[in-house]
């Protein structure tokens, strides 16, 4: 009865839409998804892959980048270990080192003491033997003087002949030394 309705009435009813459109409609239909399926699906599909494989990459980049920088972190940490160590040794050896000059510039500087000391012993006693020698001649010389004043003559060349001065200075050199005489004063 609608049929009929529709030959009969030739106008189109706005709820029922005419056959020929939905035809060419899912013709359109199906060639639009035929062409989604195989062109554009596909396309999206792999730039679906692509986004993934990059985010997955990248995930698996960044992991291997963080694992790589605490390898090298625990490397450097290891190597500034060692540094320090090696500091620590180099620090020890020059200390070590440091006292042994120290020690041996001590033994030197001793020993330079010591043998100024002795020379200066040594020219203290070549300095007062002859000190000694120069006083025992100028008090040989005194005595006679002082004799010869007493007497009133001249004794010297008496003296000379007789070696009267040298028995008096070989007397005084049998009594106490000079060092001895030194430390009774």
């Amino acid at each position: 009865m609608h049929l009929l309705y529709l030959a009969a009435d030739e106008t189109p009813n706005p709820v029922w839409p005419i056959w020929q459109e939905l035809v060419i409609g899912a013709i359109g239909f199906a060639l639009l998804c035929f062409i989604l399926m195989k062109y554009v699906f596909p396309r999206m599909e792999e730039t679906f892959r692509a986004r993934v494989d990059a985010i997955e990459g990248g995930i698996k980049r960044a992991e291997e980048a963080q694992a790589e920088a605490n390898a090298l972190l625990e490397q450097y940490r290891q190597q500034l270990a060692e540094a320090r160590s090696d500091a620590a040794r180099i620090r020890d050896e020059a200390r070590a080192d440091a006292a042994g000059i120290r020690d041996e510039i001590l033994a030197q500087a001793r020993e330079e003491s010591e043998r100024i000391i002795a020379a200066g012993r040594e020219s203290l006693a070549a300095e007062r033997s002859t000190i000694v020698r120069e006083l025992r001649a100028e008090l040989g010389t005194l005595a006679v003087d002082l004799a010869g004043r007493i007497v009133g003559e001249s004794l010297a060349d008496e003296a000379r002949r007789h070696g009267t001065v040298e028995r008096f200075l070989a007397d005084l050199g049998e009594g106490p030394t000079p060092a001895q005489a030194g430390g009774r004063r």
